[in-house]
Formats: structure tokens, sequence, C-alpha cells
């Protein structure tokens, strides 16, 4: 199994990171937000590989975020890179960050404050696509940034009929929730949906119907830890009514065709 979305921080800042979106988000953490604390619910829950997703909220950060990242020693876990549409170079930013041997980037429109058809996200992801890289994105509402919706299922459909990306993962089932505007927008569009911290908010049966008109081919097993359980995420999608080869594809195949492992 491979949890497609998955958050770390600098064990000195993680403490206080994880207070404060807990303050704003309401919701406690799972883990302690440090990569030993994924590394073992990642064991604990029986998956085999996390994916680390880190976001880089102002463009100062590149340096310092990525090289945290690129400095992951767990050998079951495996981060992105990440970048600001704000950066001066967007170009030479990933061209560093596929010359660092990462396999994807992280985009969040809420917490960058921009929006995913604006013109500096479509140039990253049009770049990002002719490097060969995942790009993975915040779609639908956040609880820690409640004004505005950056990332709705409407302006991902935009974006995706402008730039035409080849690897693109659109988290929490491509909008969370705002599943009926995605399944108005999305389903059946050139882009693979993860299953972060959807379960227990969905309904079994739009999941199950979003999952079959979309294509189990892409849908992403995602936990968005420490924000949800491992095991527990495990554990649910396990018992959703879908057979045991579209679990399969779900859980593991489908991030085994994306990634190169």
């Amino acid at each position: 199994m491979i949890d497609f979305h998955t958050h770390i921080f600098p064990e000195k800042i993680a403490k206080p990171t994880l207070d404060y979106l807990e303050s704003r988000c309401k919701t406690k953490p799972y883990t302690n937000g440090i990569a030993e604390g994924l590394s073992k619910s990642t064991d604990d829950a029986g998956i085999d590989l996390s994916i680390v997703l880190p976001v880089v909220t102002k463009p100062s950060q590149f340096q310092s975020i990525n090289r945290f990242a690129r400095e992951l020693k767990q050998d079951n876990l495996l981060s992105f890179g990440g970048i600001h549409p704000d950066c001066d170079d967007y170009k030479a930013e990933i061209n560093t960050i596929k010359e660092w041997g990462f396999q994807g980037i992280k985009l969040h429109p809420d917490y960058q404050g921009v929006f995913i058809d604006d013109i500096r996200y479509e140039r990253i992801i049009s770049y990002a696509s002719e490097k060969d890289l995942i790009v993975s994105v915040h779609a639908g509402f956040d609880p820690g940034y409640p004004e505005c919706t950056h990332c709705t299922p409407q302006k991902a459909a935009k974006m995706i009929e402008d730039v035409r990306p080849s690897k693109l993962v659109l988290a929490h089932m491509g909008g969370f929730q705002r599943w009926d505007e995605v399944e108005e927008n999305l389903v059946g569009k050139e882009v693979y949906l993860d299953t972060a911290v959807v379960f227990g908010f969905i309904s079994e049966e739009q999941f199950t119907r979003i999952c079959r008109n979309h294509g189990t081919d892409k849908i992403l097993f995602a936990t968005d830890s420490p924000w949800s359980g491992q095991r527990e995420s495990v554990e649910m999608l396990r018992a959703m009514d879908l057979t045991d080869c579209e679990k399969e594809q779900i859980f593991d195949g489908n991030a085994r065709n994306l990634l190169t492992l």
C-alpha cells in the first residue's frame, strides 16, 4: 500500500506548527508531525510507503524546505519537492527539483494565496509536466483558511483545459466538501484524485460513484497524515463497496504507475 499524501515538519518547528494548525482547523493530529512519527504510523498501518508533500508558503523557503525534504532518511517515506507561485524563476526552481531527484511537486493554493487557474500556477504545472514531474494540488475547502477556496472544481477544470498536465493529482477527491461540483466538472477528465481526509465526510454512495464514474485507475489512496489516521483510513477504504481489484488499484497499483520505485 502507498499513502500518496502526508506531511511532516522539521523537529524544531513540528510542535508549534501542529499546535497552530490544530487551533485553526479544530482537528487533532494523529502523529507528532516529524519523520519518525510518520514512519512508525506507516508501519503500524501496514503501508509500504508514504509520500511526503512539503508546502512552500513563501518564496524564500524554497531552499530550506527542499533541503529538508531531500535529507529525509526513512526507508518508508518519499518526499516530493515544493515551490511557490511567486518565485522569481519557476523554471530554474523546477529544474533544481528535478536535478535533486524529486518525483513531484506540491502546490497548496489556499496556503499560497493564489487561484489554481492563475497564470503563475499554469506555467509551473505546464513546465513540471514537461519535466515529467507529478503535481499534487490541494483542492476544495481548507478548514484552516475558510474565507476563500482557491482551487474549486470549476477552476481546476479550467486549468486542466488550459494546461493539459500529464501527471496531475487533485487532493481530497478533487475538492474537499465540494463533491457534487467534482462530479459535474472533473469526473472523467485526465486527472488523478486522492482520498486524503474524505472518509467520514463523503457518503460511501458518492465516493464509490465518483470512483467508478471517474475510473478506479485514477484514484489514489491518501490520508493527509497527521490530519487523519493511516490505520483508520486503510480500514475505512477496505470496508467500501468496491471489488478487491478496484481496491488494489487504489491502494497500490495506480501509485506505482505514477512513481519510479
